[in-house]
């Protein structure tokens, strides 16, 4: 099992001041993630539009953040390969990422999604119980059901309960599990259970951290998404130099010796 350090304010300011440096270092690689992190949330809007359905706005704007980590896998490996000064570039980035596909990384992946579909579920059955099975014409009039009516209120607060927690499920479940995976030769058990120590040996850090992602990605997100292209960058390159912080390195391996050749003189 991996060893877990105490963090503090300070080595979150250190990380992000090194996440930084690494997307000036490799800017190219941070707008290409971010891009896609970006045209994946207008690619959201625009289902919710062509769907007629408004409601689904909100759910899916927060199970957005959720796929974050996941497209920041490649800039964690950027960071990686900056920190051993390897050769950077798009073959290899995109090399290491499918390589992922037969490794632990699925198993969050899978995780992750069976959060979402709980969230996803949990707000249409909050949504039925207290605005009932009607359709929205438009996201106004959505808007206008859940702020101006006590049934709408009720529904958006009771909402903002259960999605802040299995919004910290899932950030004590991966805040350090997916570098982690993405480092070491780990089950995505073990990866989990080191991040939520991760979490539970340093709260009020780690989750000032969560605190800022999270309104990091809402702020980077209002400007029709624009914003992501720098802001998941500089948030990925952070999340990797925090994993390395809170993370105690590997212990090496231990050196094999050959056995020792026989006497001959035993044997006679």
């Amino acid at each position: 099992m991996p060893t877990v350090r105490s963090l503090t304010a300070a080595d979150i300011r250190a990380a992000l001041g090194v996440g930084i440096d690494d997307f000036r270092a490799a800017p190219a690689y941070g707008f290409v993630f971010g891009g896609i992190y970006a045209i994946g949330g207008l690619m959201l809007i625009a289902a919710v539009t062509r769907l007629s359905m408004p409601w689904l706005a909100y759910p899916l704007a927060a199970g957005f953040a959720l796929i974050g980590p996941f497209v920041a896998v490649g800039l964690y490996e950027v960071s990686r390969r900056l920190a051993a000064r390897e050769p950077l570039s798009f073959g290899s980035i995109f090399g290491v990422i499918f390589a992922q596909r037969g490794r632990e990384l699925a198993w969050m992946a899978f995780v992750t999604l069976f959060v979402f579909l709980i969230w996803m579920y949990q707000v249409r059955v909050l949504l039925a119980l207290f605005l009932g099975l009607r359709s929205f014409a438009s996201f106004s009039g959505f808007l206008e059901a859940v702020f101006t009516t006590p049934e709408g209120l009720l529904f958006l607060a009771i909402g903002h309960v259960v999605g802040a927690a299995l919004s910290l499920l899932v950030f004590s479940i991966t805040v350090v599990s997916i570098p982690l995976l993405l480092d070491r030769d780990v089950d995505f058990i073990t990866a989990m259970i080191t991040s939520v120590k991760a979490v539970a040996t340093s709260p009020v850090p780690m989750l000032g951290w969560g605190i800022v992602v999270a309104v990091s990605l809402l702020v980077a997100s209002l400007p029709m998404f624009v914003g992501l292209v720098v802001v998941l960058p500089v948030l990925g390159h952070t999340t990797w130099h925090l994993y390395k912080r809170v993370v105690e390195p590997a212990a090496p391996a231990p050196e094999s010796r050959p056995d020792p050749a026989p006497d001959p003189a035993a044997a006679i």
